[in-house]
């Protein structure tokens, strides 16, 4: 039967039997719009066999699946067929059934077995809806369905097909998730890697605390090696083996993010490599590797680093340093491997001891004591303190250049240097040889983000403590006996609590999506958001109990700023997994920028850097400034970084490696004056140390499970007298904040008082002028006073 003839005859048909031959002009149809769908019993039965294929899986977190938009059909250039071939439909009529079909109970459990939970039920019936109520003209198959519906010769429950067809376009994630899953399996780790499971490797955990020896040891026995490679945490730490090994007469190279430097004239690379444990390779084969700071392979955010190193490196002997909490797991994650663990246990070099008495005041600072503080406020406030006592201190932060860090330590050693005090942030946890004979912490709270973004003030742990307070009484330095002490006599015997605890043991190890494992998840999910696709690949991902998926909100962040931008998936990972702080505004809209220049391809020159920094940059004449110029140096190390992946598009590494130099030296020279640049800022009210209370100002009560706030004046200080009590950060006026987040200058806030005070003047002449009203007008009603 030819499809002319078809058509022909279902238009001569009566309504009341053209159901009755719907099967045969089905058939006919079919060569032309492909299977007409089952009925809903045929459906029940492909549901079962699909629910029952797809195994024991963990149920989706639906909330993740970000639905797409599907477009109404326009008019057609054939016409509407299936109003040629039944009539046209009566959307009212439509709309009944609809709503209907949404109501069946049957229905929305059939759904529920194609993965269409309550929510996603939902809003696929809204799309499905305005779907078919907005279209001006149906496909053929959906049209005569309706139709027969519409006249009682078909059941409702025959859209269910179509229905289903049409939540897997908005909901693609419906159609593959088996597939998802599959790509999202992050069990047996170890397989991964076939290179370093070709080789029968020796793995040797040197075990100790802070000052014991165990890396060197391990070091001693990489320069002795033919071949090696060192993976450490930090650049410093990685500068440090680098600079050692050349000087031992041992040819290394220095890999980070941001650096390439090869020591051989040739231009070849030398037999060991000293490099951030995000950058060690896990192809070339090695004599000896050390990976330092084993029990970080925990971190939320970095802990996948070490798993890979752990895992895939190619050496012969392996040489792990790090905290004897990390010894089960490793042996655990390594008897997968079929590798035995050999345990090499160290003791404390040097004595250390915890004072039965608090530092309770600055007047009591001795040559070498360390106040370890948990904010930059409390760094500027203390480094204020000392300076008003005629004594010098060198400041150590996290978000201080290496080398001003280095600087700032070689200050502090120097037994020549009039500066005896350091203050400082846990950032001399490790990565610094510093001499030092005490450790006072001004505060035992410090800011921590948990697993879901938020963050909370919680004591530190006993292993960061012991990582700090292990800085005192090094076996290299002046002071062979270390001191522990609090600044607060409250604090004490806290301290003294948390460093009884025993350390609790690393029970599990990061993993991390591959570049890889994202764009074959994209491949099925193409419409998709990098940061939804981030989301769904966790939330799909199946890992071993020795394992954790780490934590990817920075990612996800750095996704989400540039998403409007046209890049391809690769660069835009890799984009993602730039290291940027985004709580630097200038350091995250750089991020944008660079990856605008590059969707342009417009190559980022040093000359267009130039300008976007705005070079030459003065030194820094507040703390403002200083911190301006600390987002500045982060542009150059993101530049750096990039020029290393694109260095096409970003070709002058070396000479934004050569500026950052000489703005690392302008950093230097304002941490140097860092007391002047507090005393101009408070001067001017770009900074009020007494206006927020730090995380010094609050501790745990005996439980340590609830937080309590204490307001502490400035009695620890020596200074009560002279400085008034700190407000509440609730009490601050929003003049203030803004004055002190940069957002208003002194000048701008005096024109705004001034203006204000001229509006409420004029206000005032009004309602005096204003004072009697003809009668059926209605008073103005007074304006409560503003203060």
């Amino acid at each position: 039967m030819s499809f002319s003839r078809c058509a022909l005859l279902w238009a001569r048909l009566p309504a009341g039997r053209q159901a009755g031959h719907r099967a045969a002009i089905c058939s006919a149809l079919r060569p032309h719009f492909g299977p007409f769908p089952g009925l809903l019993g045929q459906v029940s039965v492909l549901a079962t066999a699909s629910s029952s294929a797809s195994g024991g899986s963990k149920i989706p977190n639906t909330s993740l699946f970000v639905p797409l938009t599907v477009k109404p059909q326009g008019p057609s250039a054939d016409g509407d067929v299936g109003a040629e071939l039944t009539r046209p439909l009566d959307k009212n009529e439509v709309k009944k059934v609809l709503d209907k079909f949404y109501k069946r109970k049957e229905v929305q459990k059939l759904g529920a077995d194609y993965g269409l939970d309550a929510r996603l039920f939902h809003q696929a019936f809204i799309s499905f809806r305005n779907y078919i109520m907005q279209s001006h003209s149906l496909d053929v198959d959906i049209h005569i369905v309706l139709n027969d519906i519409c006249f009682g010769a078909a059941h409702v429950d025959d859209l269910f097909p179509f229905f289903l067809r049409h939540a897997k376009q908005i909901f693609p994630v419906l159609d593959c998730k088996d597939d998802l899953r599959k790509i999202s399996d992050l069990r047996i780790p170890p397989n991964w890697y076939p290179d370093a499971r070709a080789v029968q490797r020796k793995i040797i955990f040197h075990s100790g605390p802070t000052n014991s020896g165990k890396t060197y040891h391990a070091i001693q026995k990489y320069f002795s090696a033919k071949s090696g490679v060192y993976c450490g945490p930090l650049k410093l730490l990685a500068h440090e083996i680098f600079e050692k090994s050349n000087a031992a007469g041992v040819p290394c190279d220095l890999v980070t993010g941001e650096e390439r430097v090869t020591v051989q004239p040739d231009g070849k690379q030398s037999s060991h490599v000293s490099c951030t444990v995000e950058m060690c390779s896990v192809t070339t084969p090695y004599e000896v590797a050390v990976i330092d700071e084993i029990q970080m392979i925990r971190d939320p955010a970095r802990g996948w680093a070490w798993t890979r190193a752990l895992l895939g490196l190619c050496a012969e002997e392996v040489h792990l340093c790090g905290e004897p909490a990390a010894i089960d797991l490793v042996t655990e994650l390594m008897y997968t491997t079929g590798e035995e663990v050999e345990v090499r246990e160290y003791k404390r070099l040097t004595p250390i001891s915890v004072l039965d008495h608090a530092l309770e005041s600055l007047d009591n600072l001795r040559p070498g004591d360390c106040i370890v503080c948990f904010s930059k406020n409390d760094i500027y406030s203390v480094s204020r303190q000392i300076e008003i006592r005629g004594l010098e201190s060198a400041v150590i932060y996290g978000s201080l250049p290496p080398g001003t860090k280095l600087a700032q330590a070689k200050k502090f050693n120097d037994p020549n240097d009039p500066c005896k005090i350091l203050v400082a942030t846990d950032a001399i946890g490790m990565g610094l040889n510093l001499s030092i004979r005490r450790i006072i912490f001004y505060s035992l709270i410090k800011p921590s983000i948990n697993e879901k973004g938020e963050k909370e003030l919680e004591p530190i742990t006993t292993s960061q403590a012991l990582q700090i307070a292990g800085r005192a009484g090094r076996f290299s330095s002046q002071f062979k006996e270390g001191e522990v002490t609090t600044m607060n006599h409250e604090d004490l015997s806290l301290l003294k609590e948390i460093l009884k605890r025993p350390v609790d043991p690393i029970t599990a190890a990061g993993l991390h999506p591959t570049a890889e494992q994202i764009e074959m998840f994209a491949y099925h999910l193409p419409d998709t958001t990098l940061s939804n696709l981030i989301d769904i690949f966790v939330d799909f991902s199946q890992v071993d109990g020795q394992y954790f998926v780490c934590n990817m909100d920075d990612f996800k962040f750095s996704a989400e700023l540039i998403q409007h931008i046209p890049l391809s998936l690769r660069v835009r990972y890799i984009f993602c997994t730039a290291p940027i702080n985004k709580k630097q505004p200038f350091v995250c809209s750089s991020l944008l920028q660079f990856a605008r220049q590059y969707s342009r391809n417009e190559p980022l020159t040093f000359a267009w850097l130039r300008r976007y920094i705005k070079w030459p940059l003065l030194p820094p004449k507040n703390i403002k400034d200083l911190m301006d110029l600390e987002a500045v140096h982060d542009v150059l190390d993101l530049y750096l970084w990039l020029s290393y992946r694109f260095m096409d598009m970003f070709p002058d590494g070396s000479l934004i490696r050569d500026l950052q130099k000489e703005l690392d030296g302008i950093i230097q020279a304002g941490v140097h004056n860092i007391t002047k640049l507090i005393k101009v800022s408070e001067t001017h009210k770009l900074l009020n140390l007494e206006g927020f209370p730090s995380v010094s100002q609050s501790r745990l009560s005996g439980t340590l499970k609830s937080q309590a706030r204490r307001t502490r004046g400035t009695k620890a200080l020596g200074s009560k007298a002279t400085e008034p009590p700190s407000p509440n950060a609730g009490e601050l006026s929003l003049a203030s904040r803004l004055v002190q987040q940069g957002l208003l200058t002194p000048d701008m806030l005096k024109q705004l008082e001034k203006e204000w005070m001229t509006q409420q003047t004029e206000r005032s002449k009004e309602r005096t002028e204003s004072g009697t009203h003809p009668k059926g007008t209605r008073r103005k009603k007074k304006e409560p006073d503003s203060d």
